[in-house]
């Protein structure tokens, strides 16, 4: 098991340093003088080489690299550009907001994806699977903003049952911030529910047509416990890596979630630095959402494995 930790570890922290080269690259990338593009059209040159001598940008590339890639393992995220603030102090909460974004989201479609996946799988062929299939692929194939704006109209407008806005006020207790954000939790729901659900599905499926079920059944088990020891351990697998990949997203990818109910999301941060060129704000963004899909997907490994054993030794040798 150590083993197999050390391994995944090692490519998790080779794939972070891909990630942080790419980042950088792009920056590097970007048409413009950085000071110019801050300044804006007018300013004299002599400010612009001032504060491209403050940024650093005038140094070679490969120095800027190493420093800002030390000052991000330290914990140092730079300064904001617009604000003139610590990266980390802006970063820092819209992470969290984020994270407790994804976990309502999280908490409403893991158990209903994985329910309706399994119980597709045990009436294959027939009326309820043919519902739950066709709905989960109609909501995966509605955008996002389209699946929000009907709930905000329905439950937010025409019934008033939820705040149009994720926003909740600054002192709101727990239940308070899970109120406000059940609404924008219920649009990503609609995304995710059909992937999710399609995969626990398959690996139900399979583990059903396998020879240790079969085997229980001879034995003369019931179904329910045949199902809760063999056929779910084994059915989810598939399941737990999707899940984790839809955590990256989660995390990094509701832009349109955030700007559509108005909440101070690490998406949303990140799409104002880039409208804003904020340079500095937009690369540690980038690797901070990089770094947090990282560990998602070195979390499912680990449960994965655990599940499996098979699959940590295989990947030892």
């Amino acid at each position: 098991m150590v083993r197999f930790l050390l391994r995944r570890f090692g490519l998790a922290l080779a794939t972070l340093f891909v990630l942080s080269v790419l980042v950088f690259a792009a920056s590097q990338l970007l048409p413009g003088d950085i000071g110019r593009n801050v300044l804006g059209p007018f300013a004299s040159p002599a400010d612009v080489q001032r504060l491209d001598h403050e940024l650093g940008v005038d140094r070679p590339v490969y120095v800027q690299y190493l420093d800002w890639v030390w000052k991000f393992i330290h914990g140092n995220l730079g300064t904001s550009l617009e604000y003139q603030v610590p990266v980390a102090s802006l970063l820092g909460p819209s992470l969290i907001n984020s994270l407790k974004l994804a976990a309502v989201a999280f908490a409403l479609v893991v158990p209903l994806s994985i329910f309706g996946g399994v119980f597709a799988a045990l009436r294959r062929g027939r009326l309820p699977d043919r519902v739950i299939t066709l709905t989960g692929l109609s909501f995966t194939a509605v955008p996002e903003f389209i699946s929000a704006i009907v709930l905000i109209l329905i439950f937010g407008v025409l019934l008033s049952w939820l705040p149009v806005t994720a926003a909740y006020p600054a002192d709101a207790d727990f239940f308070t911030q899970v109120y406000y954000l059940l609404l924008p939790g219920m649009a990503l729901v609609l995304v995710l529910f059909g992937y999710i659900a399609r995969m626990a599905r398959t690996g139900t499926i399979d583990a059903l047509e396998s020879d240790y079920t079969r085997t229980a059944f001879l034995k003369g088990l019931d179904t329910a416990t045949v199902i809760r020891r063999h056929v779910l351990r084994n059915s989810l697998l598939p399941t737990i890596a999707v899940i984790a990949t839809q955590m990256g997203y989660l995390i990094g990818g509701l832009v349109v979630i955030e700007k559509l109910f108005n909440y101070n999301g690490i998406g949303q941060r990140i799409y104002t630095a880039a409208v804003n060129k904020d340079f500095t704000m937009l690369q540690s963004g980038v690797l901070v959402i990089g770094l947090v899909y990282l560990i998602a997907t070195l979390i499912a490994d680990i449960l994965y494995s655990l599940l499996n054993p098979r699959i940590r030794y295989a990947a030892a040798e």
